[in-house]
């Protein structure tokens, strides 16, 4: 069974659960059947998105809610199952991606002196920001035209809508970065005629 396919699966049951809806209820407003239903709710098959598009509408809700995980379950990457990328003079290992109102992504950044990233990190989309907490060492980071320098148990917030830039100061610099991007939408607005 897929990792999607039992967030759908969670989803849908805990929805319906909230709604004190029986299975047969779901099925007569979605107009799908039970059998297609309890499969869903047990990950099993996949789903299509008209399948979702339906379920959402009958639990009222849009049907990437179906899709996005709201708190549960609890969520945790052992030191020992972690994965690392590597380059020369820096590694990184994502904690966490969270997708919902927005995108939030954890991870640890780890830099050597005297390897610089040679380059500023280009801009993200507009309103992301940098969560940054110092862990170990000194760090030069933030927008090239605003940089600001921190230590161990520093936190800096600061846009990532701009190019910026991380110098380690230090020999081994560690620091646990928070990258939030707000939800974008993809469409315009629609406006009726009159």
């Amino acid at each position: 069974m897929s990792e999607v396919n039992q967030l759908v699966a969670r989803n849908v049951r805990r929805y319906r659960q909230e709604r004190g809806m029986s299975l047969g209820e779901l099925a007569r407003r979605s107009g799908l059947s039970k059998q297609t239903l309890s499969k869903v709710e047990h990950g099993l098959g996949n789903p299509t998105v008209e399948t979702l598009t339906l379920v959402g509408a009958a639990l009222d809700i849009p049907a990437r809610r179906l899709l996005t995980e709201w708190g549960t379950p609890v969520f945790v990457q052992r030191n020992g199952e972690a994965e690392w990328t590597e380059d020369e003079g820096w590694s990184e290992r994502v904690l966490d991606e969270v997708y919902g109102s927005g995108y939030v992504r954890n991870h640890i950044l780890e830099l050597h002196r005297g390897v610089e990233i040679s380059d500023p990190v280009e801009a993200h989309p507009p309103g992301t920001l940098h969560h940054v907490y110092v862990i170990k060492g000194r760090l030069r980071t933030g927008p090239l035209a605003d940089p600001v320098n921190v230590e161990a148990g520093d936190f800096v917030r600061f846009p990532g809508d701009v190019p910026y830039r991380h110098v380690c100061l230090d020999d081994h610099v560690i620091c646990h970065v928070v990258t939030t991007l707000p939800q974008l939408r993809q469409f315009g607005p629609r406006v009726t005629a009159h």
